[in-house]
This record gives C-alpha cells, sequence and structure tokens, in this order.
C-alpha cells in the first residue's frame, strides 16, 4: 500500500505534541504511542499517531494469532493495534470465565490513513495516497488547534473500589505460596482490580495527568469508539528490529525518595535485593525459553541482567534479552511463541497461567495484554499494559489493576503495600483530575 511522506520541522514541538493528541480525539479510532524521550537503547521515535481506519481486524481469541497473521501478509503495511491477555487462551488449552466490566474485543488492529511520527524537531506526516492531498491542511489544523477547554469540574466524585479486599487478598497469596511449596510452580503474577461505577471521566485529560506523573518510555493512548486505554507502561513487551530480537521484562519495584542520598541507596539496595533479583531472574530465565522457539541456534542473550532504571515515581529492576530470527521467520509467529509476556504470568507459564486465573476476581481483558505496532518491512514493537486505566464510556465503567510477582519469600503483606505503591498514580488521577 503507497503511503506519501512529508516531513516538517517544528519550534516548539511539545505544544505541537499536545495539539496532536487533542486534535486526533475526531477520529473514532486512535492509537498513540509516546516515549516521553526517555533514555532508551531501543527507540525508533518520540511519538507516533494513528488515526482513521482504512481497514482492520476485531476478533475474539479463537484462532486470533492465525487471523492476526493472515491480515498483517495481507496488508503489508503498517498496522496498529492490541492483544489482550485472554488470547492465551488461543496459545494453550487456557480459559477465561471471570468477570468483564470493560468488553474490549480480544485483538483489534487497523491500518491507519494517516499516520504522524515525530522524532526531536521533526514531524512526518506518512499518508496513504487517498488521503495525502489532505496533509497541508492537516498540519496547519494541528499547529493552531485549539482544544475547547472545559473549566467546568466534574461533579461525580470518582468513588474507587477494591475488588478484592485485604484479607481476602491474604487468603490467595497464600494459597499460591502453597501452589509454590508443593513444587507446581515457581512464581505467578497475582493480580487485583480497582474499578468504579457510573463513573465519566474525560479520557485526554486523566492520560495527559497520568503521563505527566511518571513519564514512561511506553505510554500510549488508544480509542475504539467509546472504549479507552489511558497508558503510562515502563515496560516494553517486546520489539523485532531487523533480525533482532528484543525483550525487557520488568521484575522487581522500590519507590523514589526525596533526598538524592537515600533515592540512590534505595536504588542500591533494590539492586541487590535476593527476592527482587530472584523474581526477575525466573522471568528473564521463562523470555530466553520463549526467545529460543524461533532463534537462530545460539542466538539467544541476556544483555543485561537486572539493571536498575528510574522513573519519576519508582526504580524498576529490568532486564534485556535478544535473539536472531531468520529472515523467513514470520513477525506474528515470535508474538504467538512468546504471548503472554512472562512478566505478567509466571514460571512454569501455563501452570502460573491456570492457577491465577482461578485465584482472580477479573477477567484481565486489556490489562497485562499489550498495544503496539508492525512496520510494512515486518518489525514491531508492543508494549505491556500495566500502569493503566481502562474505561468503558458506555458503561461509565472504570478500571485499573496491579498485580505483583509472588515467589517462594513472598510476604503477603510486603507484596499488598506493593500493589497500593503501583496503584497509587492511577488512585491519584482518578481522584484529583481537572
Amino acid at each position: 500500500m503507497q503511503r506519501t511522506l512529508r516531513t516538517f520541522s517544528i519550534d516548539n514541538i511539545n505544544q505541537f505534541k499536545q495539539n496532536l493528541l487533542s486534535w486526533s480525539q475526531q477520529f473514532e479510532t486512535v492509537i498513540w504511542l509516546d516515549s516521553n524521550n526517555y533514555k532508551q537503547k531501543y527507540s525508533s521515535f518520540n511519538c507516533a499517531l494513528a488515526v482513521d481506519e482504512f481497514t482492520s481486524i476485531k476478533t475474539d481469541y479463537y484462532n486470533a494469532f492465525k487471523k492476526l497473521k493472515e491480515y498483517q501478509t495481507i496488508t503489508k503495511d503498517y498496522i496498529f493495534g492490541y492483544i489482550t491477555y485472554d488470547v492465551k487462551n488461543d496459545v494453550e488449552q487456557l480459559t477465561s470465565n471471570n468477570f468483564d466490566g470493560l468488553d474490549f474485543a480480544d485483538l483489534y488492529f487497523f491500518q491507519p490513513k494517516k499516520l504522524i511520527f515525530i522524532n526531536n524537531n521533526s514531524v512526518e506526516f506518512l499518508y496513504l495516497r487517498m488521503v495525502d492531498d489532505e496533509i497541508d491542511d492537516d498540519f496547519k489544523e494541528i499547529k493552531n488547534f485549539e482544544k475547547n477547554i472545559n473549566t467546568q469540574k466534574e461533579t461525580s466524585e470518582i468513588k474507587i473500589k477494591l475488588r478484592v479486599h485485604k484479607d481476602e487478598y491474604h487468603t490467595k497469596i497464600n494459597k499460591i505460596l502453597n501452589h509454590i511449596h508443593q513444587g507446581d510452580i515457581y512464581e505467578a503474577n497475582y493480580c487485583q482490580e480497582f474499578y468504579a461505577e457510573n463513573s465519566t471521566i474525560n479520557p485526554i485529560n486523566v492520560y495527559n495527568d497520568l503521563n505527566k506523573i511518571s513519564e514512561p518510555p511506553f505510554a500510549s493512548f488508544l480509542k475504539m469508539g467509546d472504549k479507552y486505554a489511558l497508558c503510562a507502561s515502563p515496560e516494553r513487551y517486546i520489539k523485532k528490529e531487523g533480525l533482532k530480537v528484543i525483550s525487557q521484562p520488568i521484575k522487581g519495584t522500590a519507590k523514589r525518595l526525596i533526598s538524592e542520598f537515600d533515592d540512590a541507596k534505595i536504588a542500591n539496595d533494590l539492586m541487590r535485593d535476593e527476592k527482587e533479583r530472584a523474581e526477575n531472574v525466573m522471568i528473564v530465565d521463562l523470555v530466553r525459553n520463549d526467545l529460543s522457539k524461533t532463534a537462530q541456534i545460539g542466538s539467544v542473550k541476556v544483555e543485561e541482567l537486572c539493571k536498575v532504571y528510574s522513573f519519576k515515581q519508582v526504580h524498576q529492576l529490568i532486564s534485556t534479552v535478544t535473539s536472531l530470527v531468520d529472515k523467513k521467520t514470520h513477525p506474528v509467529d515470535i508474538l504467538q511463541s512468546t504471548y503472554p509476556m512472562g512478566s505478567m504470568t509466571g514460571a512454569p507459564k501455563v501452570s502460573a497461567m491456570k492457577i491465577i486465573e482461578n485465584l482472580e476476581e477479573t477477567k484481565r481483558g486489556l490489562y497485562s495484554g499489550t498495544i503496539g505496532y508492525f512496520t510494512p518491512e515486518n518489525d514491531f514493537d508492543f508494549n505491556v499494559i500495566i500502569r493503566s486505566i481502562l474505561y468503558n464510556e458506555e458503561k461509565k465503567y472504570i478500571s485499573f489493576s496491579v498485580g505483583g510477582a509472588i515467589t517462594a519469600k513472598s510476604n503477603p503483606e510486603k507484596e499488598y503495600e506493593e500493589c497500593l505503591l503501583k496503584a497509587k498514580a492511577m488512585k491519584y488521577v482518578l481522584q484529583n483530575y481537572n
């Protein structure tokens, strides 16, 4: 599919970014990806915006990867979309029967008519030929875009409820610890939902507030009709760059401290923490195993093990695992053989997924799934949907979930505190947004 490329230079790039995201809201389908200029080795652009669906695929989990493979192969163009956690049921003999208040389709990708990339002070418009005569007008419109600022404060207070209360959380963690002590699993990522009913939000405002608090490298804004994902993710699931595949699992969290000395000390303590390192190493082993399914023999490498990356609110332990694939390997096969990401499941993966499905109260859906894109050259990049607020506008249902890795050394009380730390930004934004 032929696209027309036009490049413009911008002086005030931050203003242009804000205008661009506000301008995009006129479209039914929007995916916005923002690296927040976070310094990282494997970065392709500062921001990308895909809008205005030309073709698309929307399906439940049954044969989802097969359908995606056909769609990606036929389209041979940029496609942007998401895969929910529940597409695990296509990969393994698993089910998802828990409560779902959001109703996202299991898998959705679209080919955008309009695609805009921002790199430093340069803006690239990559439009399908059928709409390339709109580039100049769109550029002017975005540059001078004035959003209708609604100064009226939302009157309804958002009442956030817990799906699992503290005592019940402790009981469930102890059940996971029993499975670990019996040798069924080594680690499980147990997640819990916070939610609000009969509540309305302005998705753009909430996303901007959430992003400002964290400024993470894998932020994304997804709009699909009346459904939204407002995502401030620090984690990359998987990226393909030529023949190289990169996965960067996160396991290990510590809060940021005001004093520089204390903050440096807590980061150093995190790097040496036996429990946190054990969590990370187990998932690295799992990722190495997943990547080896499509890798050239002997090409799987751990480039970084348990490296501390610092974000605005937390320090994280991140490892970088890479592999090389053959030219003939289909990109969707790489996703399918590694899905869902190990950092959100546990080890061994299938046993962990069965156990957490039984203990969790909510269907994960988009949470702990992935948002990303494929290029015409068969490259791709996908995040992990964590630190995210999900919203069904029609049902007035707001949801955010948090989780933590449970290992033999886990203490239920400390795990609960870590969940509250991860929930803090989402809770704050929903209760204080303008």
